[in-house]
């Protein structure tokens, strides 16, 4: 009897434990399911037009340099200019004593007035002797000498006439004037000085300030992938010619003139594989100097069709590729890997892997991973990530170098 109850017992418990589990089994996915349902916060992309800029290094350089030189030799007597001051085109800069080089152009106009003299006297003779010879007075011979006498007397003239124009010149070489208009640094030579034409030191030097080169260098794989961007309408507005510059000195602020991109070399350093590109930058308050070094803010163009996101919405894999995190249609979140471009403040502009319309997980991401289901609200920021014209000022300098 007893044993009957015991087995009884045995049924009854086991019948009701399979009906428990089995409600439990039937439960577990969806409690399951709803367990892994995290909340996370996302931003739709949209793409945007967005002006590209790049930071180069370089270097300011006088628009013109001209070094003063000596042309005639001689001992310089005055010195006419206050050293770092203004000087015109054709400002007498320095006086060599002229006195050997007047006398010079004296005696040359002399000879040329005896030049002169004697070619007349050849010619009133040659035309006598013309006119004779028709009468037979004379002989044809005599007067073919005295027609070679004449044309002889005439090109004495000439030749005087060119001494004295020489001798002219070198006198006005005395007088050492100012080649261009700019300002003119110290004086490397004194009253009292001999100086020669053939000296390898000037005696000082010009430098035009108004307007200013600045030359940049910039990486010859950067340069050529403008160009692609260019040929293929990637990008409006730019010109690879005449883009805008602007010039932030090394305090970060921005030089108020804006120039333009004038010339860029042909020839590529070989130490560095850069390309060197010059601007001309106006400056009417000379307060660009040679030599300064600063940072110029090249224009590149628009992109219409930029894709930026949150920088903190991306994250880098063990191969060092950018990976984001994606929520698709079915609510489930997807990773993808993506290829980065330039950062701007607190966002990264995406070259490939995002298009407009997807939404992007920008917050929760230590709590999620690809594959899990998640339900989503909108991001703080979201507002920050609707279509508007940007503005980038984008240091790549060191990047593009590499």
């Amino acid at each position: 009897m007893k044993k009957r109850n015991v087995t009884l017992y045995i049924v009854v418990a086991t019948l009701l434990t399979g009906t428990l589990l089995s409600g439990c089994k039937e439960k577990a996915p969806q409690a399951v399911a709803r367990q892994r349902a995290v909340e996370v916060e996302t931003v739709t992309v949209n793409t945007q037009p967005l002006q590209l800029d790049v930071e180069l290094p370089g270097r300011t350089s006088a628009y013109r340099v001209a070094e003063v030189r000596p042309q005639v030799n001689g001992i310089i007597q005055q010195r006419l200019f206050t050293e770092g001051s203004e000087v015109e085109a054709g400002q007498l800069l320095y006086q060599i004593d002229p006195s050997i080089y007047q006398a010079r152009y004296d005696s040359a106009k002399a000879a040329l007035a005896r030049a002169k003299a004697v070619e007349h006297s050849a010619r009133l003779k040659a035309e006598r002797y013309e006119k004779l010879v028709s009468t037979k007075a004379v002989s044809e011979l005599d007067q073919v000498e005295n027609e070679a006498n004449w044309k002889q007397a005439v090109a004495d003239v000439a030749a005087a006439e060119a001494a004295l124009n020489s001798a002219r010149i070198n006198l006005d070489y005395t007088r050492i004037t100012a080649p261009v208009s700019g300002r003119i640094g110290r004086s490397l030579i004194t009253e009292g000085a001999l100086v020669t034409a053939q000296q390898s030191m000037p005696l000082a030097t010009i430098q035009q300030l108004d307007p200013m080169y600045v030359d940049v260098t910039q990486s010859s794989t950067e340069l050529l992938r403008l160009k692609k961007e260019l040929a293929a309408e990637k990008l409006d507005g730019a010109s690879a010619a005449r883009s805008e510059v602007r010039v932030i000195f090394d305090d970060g602020s921005e030089y108020a003139q804006p120039g333009l991109l004038e010339f860029s070399d042909v020839t590529v350093d070989l130490s560095t594989s850069a390309v060197t590109l010059r601007a001309k930058i106006a400056n009417p308050d000379e307060e660009l100097l040679p030599g300064m070094f600063v940072r110029a803010r090249i224009s590149k163009g628009v992109k219409q069709d930029a894709v930026l996101i949150p920088a903190s919405s991306m994250s880098r894999n063990p191969k060092g590729q950018a990976i984001v995190m994606l929520v698709n249609d079915k609510s489930v979140v997807e990773s993808r890997i993506v290829e980065t471009g330039p950062s701007i403040g607190e966002k990264v502009v995406i070259e490939k892997g995002l298009q407009g319309g997807e939404t992007l997980i920008t917050a929760g991401l230590q709590k999620i991973k690809s594959g899990i289901p998640v339900t989503t609200v909108a991001a703080q920021g979201e507002k920050a990530a609707q279509p508007q014209a940007m503005n980038t000022a984008s240091s790549l300098a060191a990047a593009k170098t590499e």
